[in-house]
């Protein structure tokens, strides 16, 4: 069966089938995690590094206390870590294969977009 790359196989280890319980909640976890459109802003604004969140509140443009909720459901997933740096904390992505999964959805609906948009401009072009 075709499709992506398995990730484990390439450091030497398979991904087993069927997928043990355990695992199979984590994954569910960490997409559930994903699944709110401020914690993909959060994990978007630290692919450029670390930053704390009264840093992610500035550029995000909401309240400390939404940052630390939606921070704190990002670590509990394993997505996102924090470390001390003098008084501040840093907050930095913790599983960088997040940001290769965010790049192939990304990379995917670029592609259906533009192809919805040639289909509407071929339409409008017959009438």
């Amino acid at each position: 069966m075709g499709g992506a790359p398995d990730p484990l196989r390439s450091m030497g280890m398979q991904t087993p089938s069927p997928l043990p319980e355990p695992l199979v909640e984590r994954i569910a976890q960490r997409f559930r995690a994903m699944g709110e459109p401020m914690r993909i802003r959060i994990l978007d604004s630290l692919r450029d590094g670390p930053a704390t969140a009264q840093e992610l509140t500035s550029r995000l443009g909401t309240s400390p206390q939404n940052i630390s909720k939606h921070l704190g459901v990002l670590r509990a997933a394993g997505l996102v870590r924090r470390e001390r740096d003098g008084a501040a904390v840093l907050h930095e992505i913790a599983d960088p294969t997040v940001l290769s999964l965010c790049e192939q959805v990304c990379g995917e609906l670029t592609r259906e977009v533009r192809e919805l948009g040639r289909m509407l401009e071929a339409e409008n072009a017959m009438n």
